[in-house]
């Protein structure tokens, strides 16, 4: 019978993704300051209103395993919430509003992927110039001001528990499950690891890595979307100032869920710790009583210690 030894087993440990430590961590903090929020219901209601930085997350950490990354989220977020809100499809139903939400997100993906991909732009310069160009446009034509309600049925949909758990955490969960099997058991996945390890070997072994990115900026532009369905929601009404903060929170997520840039490793369940993070934070400085300057200067704290993680564990490889 062989035994592991201790420098074994605290060298699996250091290889977790940071998101385990830092979740437990707030967890513990939670229970030594409410044990009364520990409970499921509650915590339930909670982590729903990180169900859209969830699914974010799960197309940034697929283009991140590609060698890229995605900071045009939030504009889509922005312009699905328009779409929804601002009563500009008339009396269409809820199938072409959603739709039309897709199509937005498959459209931005595409061209983000093409230009990427195909063209061999920066991931970064691109991104972030359609997120800033997709802000203006609704800027413009909100007028700079709120649109206005979405249809109630879309609130309804949001608020139902099926089997007592809140839809949007079944609804990121499963997208999650999906996620993990694509990248784990689907040739596009490997084709993925593949491409994040080395492109250039990829490409001398077949792997099609211009269609694959692409692909990959696809899926993400079509997730951005549905956390824009799911965001829109859950406020219920027209905004032209979320969905931007949930890119940067989404790199962090991914990163301290032990996704490194260019290495096209890490799965789906760090991140989603990740995710889960950023919950219990939220809940222990409303308990706490911390203001919105010092929650944003807590966001600010998990996006730095993300970018350290990053550059200790990319150094190491």
């Amino acid at each position: 019978m062989t035994s592991i030894s201790p420098s074994a087993v605290l060298g699996r440990v250091t290889k977790w993704p940071p998101a385990y430590f830092v979740f437990v961590a707030l967890l513990i903090a939670l229970w030594a300051t409410r044990p009364q929020l520990m409970n499921i219901n509650i915590m339930g209601t909670f982590i729903r209103q990180v169900a859209p930085l969830g699914i974010v997350v799960l197309g940034q950490l697929l283009v991140m395993n590609a060698r890229s990354i995605d900071l045009s989220a939030g504009g889509v977020i922005l312009v699905v919430n328009y779409i929804l809100s601002s009563g500009s499809l008339g009396d269409a139903g809820i199938p072409t509003m959603v739709a039309a939400a897709l199509a937005t997100g498959i459209a931005v993906g595409l061209f983000n992927g093409l230009m990427i991909g195909k063209r061999r732009l920066s991931a970064v310069v691109v991104t972030l110039a359609v997120n800033v160009a997709l802000m203006g446009i609704v800027e413009y034509l909100a007028n700079g001001k709120p649109p206005g309600n979405v249809p109630d049925v879309i609130r309804e949909l949001y608020e139902t528990r099926p089997v007592g758990i809140p839809a949007p955490i079944l609804f990121w969960a499963a997208l999650a499950v999906l996620m993990s099997a694509v990248l784990s058991r689907l040739v596009f996945g490997r084709w993925i690891a593949s491409i994040g390890e080395n492109p250039t070997a990829a490409h001398y072994s077949g792997v099609p890595v211009q269609r694959s990115v692409v692909m990959a900026h696809v899926i993400a532009g079509i997730l951005a979307s549905v956390a824009g369905l799911v965001q829109t929601a859950s406020i219920a009404v027209g905004s032209i100032r979320f969905g931007p903060e949930l890119v940067m929170n989404s790199i962090a997520a991914t990163i301290l869920g032990g996704v490194i840039f260019g290495k096209g490793t890490g799965g789906v369940l760090g991140p989603f710790v990740g995710v889960l993070c950023f919950s219990l934070l939220f809940v222990l400085m409303t308990v706490l009583g911390v203001r919105e300057d010092g929650k944003l200067v807590a966001q600010g704290l998990i996006i730095m210690l993300a970018a350290i993680v990053y550059g200790i564990r990319t150094s190491k490889s």
